[in-house]
């Protein structure tokens, strides 16, 4: 089951199973090789999560989040990050910090890899959540990136917002660099605000190219 959850993570994350997607045990099942039981608890694990909820006439399927849910978790991340730079800022070790500046590096080398992009930046949070050495904010985040998976693929895959991300990242890691609590939250808070805007255009388009489908 555990396996099948990972598994079904990974799915959602890289848009294979796309917000709304009907989950069939069976065919899951016959997908992954293995039985429904497993299939089952992977199911009831990922709705804790947040990630499946129960449609009527429908059954099982993935989440899909409404503008409102959409806004409150970024505005969670806001905060969340912001405490994590802030905290960084004074418990990250001079090589944690040269790092978070060597991933930063290589996302700037891989402009024109989307998928490298996403990987790294995700590396690259991951680092700065580990040098805010706070066990407490680590679980929160965690609960906050699995409800993030249903937004889809990364918003990484625009080249000019890509850019823009490597830039943020750069105020971020002055201020931490300078050691400065307060600039690292405020850096890091502008930062997840510019990704939010971002995910909104994203969604809007997704929107606008599914209606223009079914027209």
């Amino acid at each position: 089951a555990t396996d099948v959850y990972h598994q079904l993570l990974d799915d959602i994350a890289a848009g294979v199973l796309r917000p709304g997607e009907r989950l069939r045990e069976q065919t899951l099942a016959e997908r992954l090789a293995v039985s429904r039981t497993p299939v089952r608890e992977a199911l009831k694990a990922l709705e804790s999560d947040g990630l499946v909820e129960h449609v009527p006439r429908v059954g099982a399927a993935i989440k899909v989040l409404s503008h409102a849910e959409v806004v409150e978790l970024y505005e969670m991340r806001t905060v969340l990050e912001g405490a994590a730079a802030k905290l960084a800022a004074r418990s990250a070790t001079d090589l944690e910090l040269q790092e978070l500046r060597d991933i930063n590096a290589r996302m700037a080398q891989a402009l024109s890899e989307p998928d490298r992009m996403a990987q790294l930046n995700r590396t690259f949070h991951r680092t700065l959540f580990n040098a805010a050495k706070n066990r407490y904010l680590l679980q929160a985040v965690s609960t906050v990136q699995r409800a993030m998976l249903v937004l889809g693929p990364s918003t990484l895959t625009e080249e000019l917002r890509a850019q823009a991300v490597i830039e943020e990242h750069e105020a971020v890691l002055v201020a931490l660099g300078s050691r400065s609590p307060a600039q690292a939250e405020l850096a890091m808070m502008g930062h997840i605000e510019a990704s939010h805007k971002a995910r909104l255009q994203q969604l809007s388009e997704r929107l606008t190219k599914a209606g223009m489908h079914q027209g």
